[in-house]
């Protein structure tokens, strides 16, 4: 049996939880491969180590050097060593690194560095080889990941080792250039790594055990979610369930290769499985989770007769694409269509350059727009065999005095999706777990 462990920054922040990391290794072999972040937060007021390199790179920029800046990492790193007690020259390794930051002048190279520092501190703690993303994970010029190549590189790298330590959340281009995933991408590199060796289990070790059904932050004790599938992950990641990198799930979904999330502080905890929804098992389970995000705008279009009008959302999408904005949804009625984006891609003034590319596109007889909206996703396949599941939950909503400004829903029946104004987003959420999960 092979088994990918992927350990987040909680589980890399300090010399002392890296000895947490050795004593789960050393109580499985399968657990040959291990993939590591950058070191996070040690505690609430602590920095992670990624933004103190952005900061090295911030300085970079506006000074030529990132002496200053580095130093903090610097310190982090030499703190780890020090309390790991092992014979490792990380003074050498920082000097180069710096050397490189400022030679490279690149933002997602100082940003990989983390990692890169990371599994080659990691490999030589655990006495294991050490893989280099930048040799094995491969990008195209665009900053597109390349999978099968990468699964192939991965694969003939790792042949043959019983353990190997591989640096999380980036890669390289043909011509050497270091290409980074979005943040948490380190989550992306597991799923890659147990793809590429076949792996029965990909566990994903972080600090909380598994998947609540909803945030805790929010929700004081939720459920954890025991099992869900590929696709409910999906869903629940994208709309802000901060576990499990969204993305994820891509590489090992093609091989039917499970996930296990697991807490690196309470290892003995089930964890969560996730798993194709055939390998499910849902019992009279109604809904499986709920998430959501705050600050999205609306933009509301009306014209009679659009359903007759060919090409009519797509001149619409035209104008969305040359700003380069992505729709989250698209609520429609007979003569309605909604665009729901994410407010953080508008910059000042371009909503009314969108507003007027529009109106110009398909001539409507209404148009106008709402922001501070929230989206909440309530997800699970078992909404799909529940006679009343919409009735009990807009009635839960109506019940806490939630006007709902939004409504969607798939086909599938696996979500629905609702968008209530942002102050009304943390009573939104409580009212739908208690109607499905309280009572």
């Amino acid at each position: 049996m092979i088994k990918v462990c992927k350990f987040g920054g909680t589980s890399m922040a300090s010399g002392m939880t890296m000895l947490r990391i050795k004593e789960i290794l050393d109580a499985d072999i399968a657990r040959r491969y291990v993939v590591v972040s950058a070191p996070g937060k040690r505690f609430s007021t602590d920095a992670k180590v990624t933004d103190l390199l952005l900061e090295s790179y911030r300085s970079l920029v506006e000074t030529g050097l990132c002496g200053a800046a580095f130093g903090k990492v610097r310190e982090r790193f030499l703190g780890i060593v020090c309390e790991l007690g092992i014979d490792f020259d990380m003074t050498a390794l920082l000097d180069e690194t710096q050397r490189e930051i400022e030679r490279e002048h690149s933002e997602e190279f100082t940003a990989s560095r983390g990692e890169y520092l990371a599994a080659r501190l990691t490999a030589a703690y655990l006495k294991a080889p050490f893989v280099d993303a930048r040799d094995v994970i491969r990008f195209d010029a665009e900053g597109k990941l390349q999978a099968a190549k990468s699964y192939l590189l991965l694969a003939d790298v790792l042949r043959g080792n019983k353990r190997a330590v591989i640096a999380g959340f980036y890669g390289a281009d043909e011509a050497g250039r270091v290409h980074t995933f979005s943040r948490g991408g380190s989550d992306i590199t597991g799923a890659i790594v147990a793809r590429a060796v076949g792996a029965d289990l990909y566990e994903n070790w972080t600090d909380v055990s598994g998947f609540m059904v909803c945030d805790p932050r929010i929700v004081e004790n939720p459920a954890r979610i025991r099992t869900l599938s590929y696709k409910e992950l999906r869903e629940l990641s994208y709309m802000g369930a901060g576990v499990l990198h969204s993305e994820s799930i891509f590489p090992v979904r093609e091989a039917d290769i499970p996930i296990r999330i697991k807490n690196t502080f309470r290892p003995d905890d089930p964890g969560t499985d996730i798993l194709p929804t055939s390998k499910c098992r849902f019992g009279d389970q109604v809904i499986t989770g709920i998430a959501g995000k705050k600050n999205f705008t609306v933009i509301f279009v009306e014209k009679s007769l659009m359903n007759l009008e060919i090409g009519f959302v797509r001149k619409i999408l035209s104008v969305f694409e040359r700003h380069h904005i992505s729709i989250e949804h698209i609520p429609t009625g007979i003569d309605t269509v909604s665009f729901v984006i994410d407010s953080t891609q508008l910059h000042r003034g371009e909503m009314n350059e969108m507003l007027r590319e529009i109106g110009e596109a398909v001539r409507p007889d209404h148009m106008h727009t709402f922001s501070d909206v929230a989206v909440i996703a309530i997800v699970g396949h078992g909404m799909s065999r529940n006679i009343g599941t919409s009735a009990r939950l807009f009635g839960a909503i109506a019940r806490a005095g939630v006007n709902v400004r939004m409504i969607d829903q798939g086909s599938s029946e696996l979500n629905i999706i609702v968008g209530v104004d942002n102050e009304n987003y943390e009573r939104t959420l409580r009212a739908v777990y208690d109607e499905f999960f309280r009572y």
